[in-house]
């Protein structure tokens, strides 16, 4: 069996709160010829949490048929310089020989650009060991930073990210990207399009068993899971939340905020200002725990910044197929290149950041008659089943890398 060693720098296993895309992947591969160990960072992303003990440089743990091998570096909060430490740490970690003795070498070399120092430090692993490197690429840097409005296109940051993103995608053997539309920045960098693979986000179904139907009630729960960050537009919602407060067919609305992020502490201060008591905030779960927590909801809600340039190539949110897999409608606050919920009919898509666009949707929702919100939740699953299944997208994944080898 061939082996690929897939770096991520803030690579969960099944136990953690975030996304597992890798670990999924990974876990369907041998059913197609192929094995997979993810070299990771130590310290989980998010929480700060160390998986290692105290003296320990790097542990190789086995979870089912997926191997992690765990590399240390140093705790940090923030996007300032501790992160960009965390970085580095990550960077020697996986590129010193002393760390990588007890895998067995190579076939393929992933490298996932949470960071481009994780890609880079994949290509010149790729290269020690004489095998193809597949370049993954997660976020478009420095584009996405630009279009965020974080950093200019003149400033000499996005002019070194723009060399190292180029000598990537021209190394690479194959180029994976989750944004269905990536190709469209890509190829005009002078990238065949052939060597583009579009793998995106989905759900491993092994997880998420049929969808319970929710339970009859007089009231109504909406539901977001996910990140409390800058991106993702929550100030919006709480306004829009305060309007369906306001209005009475909103009395028993109430909407359920799981997860944790930067912004967190300043929504959980608006909500109290706005004297928000149908809103609810409560600590994130692991991957695992999604799948019961979700099957309280009646719908659920995903709201991002009104940034088009941002998402003119699309988009694919772990968030988006959690919810599909969980056989409920979704409110959608977005203006995409794709939108999963609109392809498969499963729920409503407004505006970002109306607030009164928002609120008069969720009212909707809220308004219909179960037997319609079951209708559009089923159109979600059997939309997600046919097309973000992960024993499909490993598949996908699986030939690939077969196709890298026989290039070689």
């Amino acid at each position: 069996m061939k082996h690929v060693w897939i770096l991520n720098h803030y690579a969960l296993e099944p136990g953690g709160a975030g996304g597992t895309r890798h670990f999924s992947l990974a876990k369907h591969l041998p059913a197609h010829g192929w094995k997979a160990t993810i070299l990771a960072a130590s310290t989980e992303h998010g929480t700060g949490r160390q998986r290692l003990a105290d003296g320990e440089a790097k542990k190789i743990e086995r979870i089912g048929e997926v191997s992690f091998l765990w590399l240390r570096t140093g705790g940090y909060s923030g996007n300032g310089a501790d992160r960009i430490r965390n970085m580095l740490d990550y960077t020697r970690a996986v590129l010193a020989r002393e760390n990588l003795a007890g895998l067995a070498p190579p076939d393929a070399i992933i490298g996932s650009s949470v960071h481009p120092l994780a890609a880079w430090a994949g290509r010149k692993l790729a290269r020690r060991y004489g095998v193809p490197f597949i370049f993954e690429v997660r976020d478009l840097w420095p584009q996405t930073l630009i279009d965020m409005g974080r950093i200019s296109s003149t400033h000499p940051a996005a002019f070194a990210l723009r060399w190292l993103e180029r000598s990537l995608y021209r190394s690479a053997k194959r180029i994976i990207v989750l944004l269905p539309k990536a190709g469209d920045y890509i190829e005009p960098l002078g990238i065949p399009s052939e060597r583009i693979v579009w793998i995106p986000n989905g759900v491993d179904l092994d997880q998420f068993p049929s969808p319970v139907p929710p339970t009859a009630s007089q009231s109504f729960t909406l539901m977001y899971l996910g990140a409390h960050g800058g991106a993702n537009g929550l100030d919006n919602l709480l306004a829009a939340m305060r309007i369906v407060q306001a209005d009475p067919r909103g009395r028993n609305v109430a909407l359920r905020l799981i997860g944790h992020g930067p912004l967190k502490p300043s929504l959980m201060a608006m909500a109290k200002d706005l004297a928000l008591g149908n809103v609810i905030f409560e600590d994130p779960v692991a991957k695992s725990e999604i799948p019961a927590r979700a099957a309280q909801a009646d719908a659920f809600v995903i709201c991002v910044r009104d940034l088009p340039l941002l998402y003119r190539f699309g988009v694919s949110m772990n968030k988006i197929f959690d919810y599909m897999a969980a056989g409920r409608p979704t409110i959608i606050s977005i203006d995409a290149a794709n939108n999963p919920i609109a392809e498969a009919g499963a729920g409503f898509t407004v505006p970002p950041e109306n607030p009164e666009a928002l609120a008069a949707a969720i009212l909707e929702m809220a308004s219909l008659a179960p037997e319609r919100r079951a209708e559009m939740g089923q159109r979600a699953r059997d939309h997600l089943e046919a097309n973000y299944d992960m024993s499909l997208l490993a598949k996908r994944l699986a030939s690939a890398l077969d196709e890298c080898g026989r290039a070689a």
